[in-house]
Order: structure tokens, then sequence, then C-alpha cells
């Protein structure tokens, strides 16, 4: 029948849909009006005698009739067949503290539908549009998605060689899973048009986040398309601030929020939620659900308002399914052998057995002349030429349009006929029926399990001996190869985005899906967009348990390979990768585990009493056949991560809040077989895992460690053999080596370099660097020179320094004097016997110093004591004092020790007997009060 067969006075295309015995794939466009119609009927038949009366629309069942252009509230030009649009129509959507305006009619009128979304500044542009002819039949909806950030919209261009946007990215692939997840189940079965849905960021203000908002564009262009969706949907975005919830916060909101979560669904029910949290209780999460369903209810509302003003008509006249006989025959010929085939434990097993009795079905079939040969979708039947005249024509007569028609009474009847690809999606939708009674009417699963029944979990760490952290998780036959790698900023991951700041990410998952986990043999190559939603879901679950950077200053990369799938492999990761973290020595704060839940919704069919039946611990099969995929990652306290997609047209809270205790239940379950695991984590650091030291010098001194041009610091990288020294504005310095002594050697070249000499300090066996006429340059640490002038190099009278010295030889100065400009005076004359200094008494020190703490010595009388650093010819330094006699000597850690300067002390007499100070790898060095504090 025809869509809409009152016309109005619209232009209308005629494609060919699906035929009863026509197999031509070819279209026969034709643009009419209603008295174009008449004329071509009529010059095409002829006037002939009328016998019948019928309905023009039954002449042409086998096509779906398209509205070329826009609907009712948009006007025509006839004369020529070109339609002018009306001014465009906008409308104005209160949600949370804001409005989103939503625009159709301006931009893509070309597209099935268009439309644009504002919140703030921000410009979500969605385009929805089909092909005219209809694909295959497939059990999976033909629907694209791709969503593209564009950086002019933040006023920048790409920061690459090739200066426009190329490779989709990995956040915009997970906002293209947003999208697409909430559209597949409003989709209606039998429509096979391939439906593509393209969304822009024109716009960013930076400070209203686009995603929500284009999951929301994406639901309106859909619904004011000509695609046959059920509902309309919208998204929205809960955060949590305090104990307020707030529906699409911004971006410096979500900064303190706890809760991350995204939600789609229809004014009825619930279609899709995604978020993250840091432990959040279930009640709590219920209650977030609830405020995001009343905003989307409140969209949706206006929404379809807008769709009766500015829709096209939908295209239900393309649906096609399959006939109600192919049901009957399929269940009669492989009935009893599915309950049989359901029961089988094993998936490759049960999967191949399903597949021959497949085959079976269609050769019983083909044997029967069931299946047509012909490339023809649904039933086939001889159907007469329409436009063939024959003595025995009938006239219809519609108004004033004439038809002559053959009449059907004399046709003989042909046996339906299938086609093969229709009985390969009957067999599947009855497997699934049957998969869904047996576990309903029984309580069994295809495992033998019970609905709240987990699989066997096994789980051992240590696997990979060179690897840093490695564990190896299976649960059931779900298995997950978990492997981590620790490094410093270097390994971190670099986010391009639109706003103009450098993002990194010192923890980030990557998950691969390899086809040897199934047993099957497939494309090996870029991850898919399955991989990069399953690793951020699993990566944003544990990062709640990760220590801050300052307590652990390590770069975490995660690899989760699944070996083996059945079912739930995203959360076999949560649990492998926690194991494997806590194996790399990284000091978690606790352990958390994931669970995949299940949902057999119609139950009254299968012999249930209707209430819905939620499954723990899902397989693959019962997510193909199943109502619901609901993923949950968390502790026994609270959650880290869900997601959840819908098969159905929604769930309520009632059902979610089943599915979330029972969750919980199952979590508990899987924490403790975790606990079990055997090798268990190591939990320290490994062998192979490099070093990471902190060192804390003031924020002006972090010039002299990088030098002009970063020389001073390549070249301490190059001398010692560490893999990296990272400063930042701060003070603060990173040091990342391999092995300890190239980790110390480095460390004592930064010390010495950003020291604070204190006036009477004493530096021994220090290596004239330059001579000049007025006097030497002197290294008394490495990387810092003072200037001994000739009157204080000795206590005679030098006509010229070069006399007496040269380059190389070695000496004893005494700092005397610190310029404005910190250039340093030193005086060799002042350490000669005859000096009145040199006359004191040395006394040993009472105790050592820490080696990362810079030590100045206060008197309360006039002599101060003089700290004497002894350079050896290898460049280390090692320091002693020579005490006041007869002096009360006040020792304080003063502010200048969080440079963290090294000195190796030693006795001035014997400079060979040196105090080796503790080391601790990846200490913090803080200060509280102008004491220096080792953490």
């Amino acid at each position: 029948m025809l869509a809409n067969p009152s016309f109005h006075g619209r232009p209308l295309q005629l494609v060919p849909t699906v035929c009863n015995e026509l197999s031509s794939a070819y279209a026969l466009p034709l643009q009419l009006h209603s008295r174009s119609y008449q004329s071509l009927a009529s010059s095409t038949l002829g006037n002939r005698t009328k016998r019948r009366r019928r309905s023009i629309s039954r002449r042409f069942t086998q096509f779906s009739i398209r509205a070329s252009e826009e609907p009712q509230h948009v006007s025509f030009l006839a004369a020529d067949g070109a339609g002018v649009q009306s001014s465009p129509f906008s409308i104005r959507i209160p949600v949370g503290d804001r409005h989103l305006t939503v625009e159709t009619g301006l931009i893509g009128r070309q597209a099935s539908g268009a439309v644009t979304v504002r919140d703030g500044e921000t410009v979500i542009y969605t385009t929805v549009c089909l092909s005219d002819v209809p694909s295959e039949p497939s059990d999976f909806f033909p629907l694209s998605v791709h969503y593209q950030e564009r950086f002019s919209a933040a006023g920048r261009t790409s920061g690459g060689f090739f200066k426009r946007e190329g490779r989709t990215k990995d956040h915009e692939v997970l906002i293209c899973r947003l999208i697409d997840r909430p559209l597949r189940p409003t989709m209606l079965k039998g429509f096979y048009h391939e439906t593509q849905v393209l969304s822009w960021v024109l716009s960013y203000d930076g400070l209203h986040p686009p995603d929500a908002l284009a999951v929301t564009a994406a639901g309106i262009a859909m619904a004011l398309s000509e695609v046959p969706n059920s509902e309309v949907i919208a998204g929205v975005r809960i955060g949590l601030i305090g104990d307020k919830f707030i529906v699409n916060p911004t971006v410096q909101e979500m900064e303190n929020s706890k809760l991350d979560l995204l939600l789609a669904g229809t004014k009825n029910a619930i279609l899709m939620i995604e978020g993250y949290c840091d432990f959040l209780p279930e009640d709590k999460l219920l209650e977030a659900v609830e405020v995001g369903q009343d905003a989307v209810q409140g969209i949706c509302k206006e929404v379809e308002a807008l769709v009766q003003k500015c829709g096209k008509p939908k295209m239900f006249d393309a649906i096609r399914l399959p006939p109600k006989e192919l049901y009957k025959l399929v269940e009669e010929i492989a009935g009893s052998e599915l309950v049989e085939v359901l029961q089988i434990k094993n998936k490759i097993p049960r999967r191949k057995a399903l597949s021959s009795l497949e085959e079976y079905v269609i050769s019983i079939l083909s044997e029967k002349g069931y299946i047509s040969t012909m490339e023809a979708f649904g039933s086939t039947k001889t159907m007469p030429d329409l436009l063939e005249e024959d003595e025995d024509e009938e006239v219809v007569v519609d108004g004033e349009v004439d038809v002559h028609i053959k009449p059907v009474a004399a046709r003989k009847t042909v046996p339906l006929l299938f086609s093969e690809v229709d009985v390969k999606l009957v067999f599947k939708e009855v497997t699934s029926k049957f998969l869904r009674k047996r576990i309903v009417e029984r309580g069994k699963r295809s495992d033998g399990r019970n609905p709240q029944e987990i699989r066997s979990i096994d789980a051992c760490c240590g696997l990979l001996p060179r690897a840093h952290g490695s564990a190896l998780f299976t649960r059931g036959e779900t298995q997950s190869l978990a492997v981590v790698t620790l490094g410093d900023k270097q390994m971190a991951q670099k986010i391009d985005n639109l706003v103009d700041e450098d993002e990194y990410k010192r923890f980030y998952l990557q998950y691969s899906f390899p086809p040897s986990c199934v047993g099957e043999v497939g494309r090996v190559g870029a991850p898919s967009r399955r991989e990069i939603g399953h690793g951020m879901l699993a990566e944003r679950a544990l990062e709640p348990i990760l220590p801050p950077e300052d307590d652990f200053p390590y770069t975490v990369r995660v690899e989760s390979t699944i070996t083996e799938s059945n079912g739930s492999s995203s959360m076999a990761s949560v649990c492998g990768g926690c194991l494997a973290l806590q194996d790399a020595g990284v000091p978690v704060k606790c352990s958390i585990a994931g669970i995949a839940m299940g949902m057999v919704l119609d139950t009254k069919e299968f012999g249930g009493d209707g209430t819905p039946l939620i499954l723990s611990d899902i397989l693959g099969s019962e997510d193909a056949s199943g109502d619901m995929d609901f993923k949950v990652a968390g502790n026994d306290v609270g959650i880290t991560a869900f997601q959840m997609d819908i098969k159905v047209g929604g769930i309520t809270l009632p059902i979610m809040k089943q599915a979330l205790l029972q969750a919980k239940d199952g979590r508990k379950h899987i924490l403790a077989e975790m606990s079990k695991c055997s090798p268990p984590p190591s939990r320290k650091l490994s062998k192979y895992a490099p070093l990471i030291h902190i060192m804390k010098v003031k924020p002006e001194k972090i010039n002299l460690i990088i030098g002009s041009g970063g020389k001073k610091v390549k070249s301490i990288i190059e001398e010692t053999g560490v893999e990296a020294i990272e400063t930042q504005d701060d003070g603060v310095v990173k040091i990342t080596a391999k092995d300890l002594s190239s980790l110390e050697k480095s460390k004592a070249i930064i010390s010495n370099l950003t020291m604070v000499p204190t006036v009477g300090d004493i530096y021994r066996n220090c290596e004239i660097k330059s001579i000049a006429p007025y006097g030497v340059f002197v290294e008394i640490v490495p990387g810092r020179e003072g200037l001994c002038h000739i009157s204080e190099l000795s206590a005679n009278w030098l006509a010229k320094a070069e006399d007496a010295f040269k380059v190389g030889d070695r000496l004893d100065v005494k700092l005397i004097e610190i310029n404005d400009k910190g250039q340093l005076r030193l005086s060799r004359r002042a350490l000669l016997p005859d000096a009145e200094t040199e006359k004191q008494s040395i006394k040993p020190r009472s105790g050592s110093l820490s080696n990362d703490n810079v030590v100045s010595l206060k008197t309360r009388d006039k002599g101060k004591p003089k700290k004497v650093a002894t350079v050896s010819k290898d460049g280390s330094a090692s320091e002693s004092e020579e005490p006041l006699k007869e002096k009360t000597v006040l020792i304080e850690v003063s502010s200048p020790a969080k440079e963290a300067a090294k000195r190796l002390v030693s006795p001035e007499k014997d400079g060979s007997d040196k105090l080796q100070p503790k080391q601790k790898s990846g200490s913090n060095i803080s200060s509280k009060n102008g004491e220096a504090k080792v953490v």
C-alpha cells in the first residue's frame, strides 16, 4: 500500500522495494503529481470498459514511496518540480539550568534529516541519510555513525604536517559508539536501507562538552528523517557535585564531580548508560539515573512536537519481514535438534553444531522446493506484467484515474518460496527463542548454570619473566592476558583535543581482540571501534585505584590481550589488569572486579511469571539472544565504571536496581576468587622496571640544570647514562634510570649545580679550570666555579698567576664572598698555615647528614664553623666541617634543604674515608617551616 494515500499535492518519488517475482535491482524513479499521474495512466491503458472499482494503491504494492521534499509546512513550485523551503524552524528546549537551541531547515536541506543543536557557544551539526536501494537482509541493522571534532571549532588548526582532520581519534570513536548504541534499539526490524549518521562539532566554547549534545542531535535528526524508527531519543550528562546532581554540567563543574554519567533514552525508558565514578554506591547511581531520565523525557516531548511540524513521512512500507509460515517450517524441522544442541556447554562445539543444523534446515527446504534461487527479498509469488494488455483486462476507477489491470482470479497460484537469506535470519531468531525458553522454563543456561551463578575462575601472576607485571585471568571460556609496563613521562600518551593545551595520560589501557580468541580467521590491524570502547571502559574502571602521581611518579600502561572469549572480555580485562598492577608493584588502593549482567525481558512468552529474569556473568550467546548487556566494575563498597546496552525498547529503574544488586553479589564472589591467585602478585617493583627519583630544588635554579638550549641536561644524561631528566617550573626534578649507579651520579651533579654555597665553606682538592691575568677560576664542585683573585692565591706577592699555577692544578680554597650576581670569590691564602683561621683545632662532626639536605651551621659568637669540601679527580665531592673550638654550634636544617644538594661528607684528614649516605629510590623531598624532610 502507499505510505500516505493522501498526497496533498506533494511530489512523490517511487522506488522499488521487495518484489515477489521481480528480481531486478534497478529503480524506476517517477516524479508524479496527482494530475500528471492521471495523464500517465490514461494515455497508457486507454479508455476501455470499466468492470470493477478498486483502489489505485493495489497496482503499486511493489513500490515504497518517499517524499522527495519537506512535508506539509514546506511550499513547492510545481511548474518545474523544484521545491523551495520556507524559513528555518527552531525551538528552545530547557535542560538543567539553561536551554538547548534546535534548528532545522537552514543547513543540509538535501539530507533526509539535518539539525543543528546549540548549548552555549558549542554547536553540533548532524545529518541522517539513507540509500535509495535496500541492501541484502541481515540481522544487523546497516547503520554507520561518524563523529568529527573540527579544530576550527575552537579557532585552531591541526598541529601535524597535514592541516586537515584525518583519521578518527580514539575519543571521537568513543562518541561514535555513544551515538550508535541508543539508536539501534529504536530501529524496526526488516528495514534494510543503509543509513548513515554524520556529526560535526562546528563550534566549541571550551565550557559545554559536545558528546551528550551529539547524542541528542543524532536522535533529533533521526526523528526528522524518513527512517522508520520507533521513538525519539535524547542524551544528557549527569554530574554529582557534593550531594547535588547536575544535568549537563560544564567542563569546570565536572572537575569537582564524583560522577560522570551519560544517559540516553526515550520518554518512557532507558536505552543506554555509560559512566565512571569513584566507588559510588548503587543507590546514588540509581538517583543519578532517575534525574537523567527526567531530563531526557523533557527533551523528547519537545522534539516530538518539532517532528509533527517538520518531520518527513516514515518509510514503514519499506519494511520487509520473513513470512510467518517460514518460522513454523524451521521450528518443525529443527525444533527437537535445537533443544539438544543448546545444551552443549562448550562454545566451539555448540557453534559448529548450530552451523551444521542450519545447513540441514536449508537443505531440507531446498529439497521440498521452498527455497528460491532468485535474489529477491521475502516470499516470492507470480506477478502479472503491470502494463500488458489482454482481452480479459479489468478497468479500475479511482477518482479521475482509469487503470487497466488483469483479473487476479484467472491466475494460477504458485507454492510459497523463500530466499536463503530469510531462512538464515529465521533460524537465528528461532534459536534465540529456544535459548530464552530453556532459561526461563528450566532455570538452566547453556553451560548448566543457574541465573545467579558465576563461572569458574582461575588466575595466576608473574607469568612473563621480563615484563614489569603480568597476570592471566580466566573465567569460564573467557581469558585475558594483562601486562603492565612502567615508565616516565616520555611514555605518557599525548591527547590531541580541541582546547589549546597539551594533555598527557599517565595511565592508559589498550585492549586487543584477535580473531584467534574465538577460533576464527579475521582481520588483524588497527584497533576496531569495539576494541577502543572496551579498552576505555576497563581503563576508567581501574583508574580510581591508582595512587597519586606524587606517591608513584610512573606512567603506567596496561595491555589486555583477549586469548579466549565467550562473554564479558572487557570485565575480564578489569580483573586481569588489577592483578597485573599489583604484580608490577603499583600500590593500588584496593582490588576491583568486573561482571556483565544480562536479561530476558518477555518471560511470559516462555512460561514465566512476567518478571524480567536477570542473568549474572553472561555468555556470548546470552548477550546476542538476550535483551541487555550491563557491565559493572568496582568492589564490594561501590562502583567505578558501568556500561549498559539494551536490545529492546528500554528498561525501567526497578529492573536496573535489581541488576545492580545482583552485580554487587557477583563482584564479591569474583574478588574472593581473585584473592586465591596462584602464584600471587609480587607487589614490588620488578628489577627490570626503571628507577625514578624525585628531587626538589629552588624554581630559579631550574635553568642551571637545563642550560642554554638544553645543553646542560643533555650532557648530564650522556655523562651519567640515565634515561631521562624531567624538570618542572615548580622546582621538581625527576630522574629516570635503569640502574642505581647512574641515578646516583646524576643526583650528585644536579645537587652540586643547585647547591647554595655559604660564606666560610672550605673546598679541598679543587681543579683550576682557567687562568686570567687577575686570578684563576676554580671548580669547587662539578659545574660550579669561583674566582680566586691573584691577591688571594698566596701569602706572598705574585706578579702573574701563571707563574705559580697552571690549568689542571688542584688546591684548597675557602669561600669568602658571594656578590649580588651570585658570583663566588674564593681564597687560598686564607687556608695557608700562617693564616689566622688555620690555627683553630679541628673537631670531628657529631653526626652525618642526609644526602638530600643542605645544612647551614650558625654560631652564637663571632666565628663560624668552616665547611670543608673535597673534590676528587673523578669529579666526586666530599665534605667535612671544621667546628670552632669552645663554641656552641647550633645545627639546623634551613630552607635551602629543598634544593636537595648531595654532598659526600668525609673527615678532613682522610678524604678516602667517605660516608656514603643512604639512598632511597623514588623518595620525595618536602619541607615544612623551613625544615627538610625525606619522605
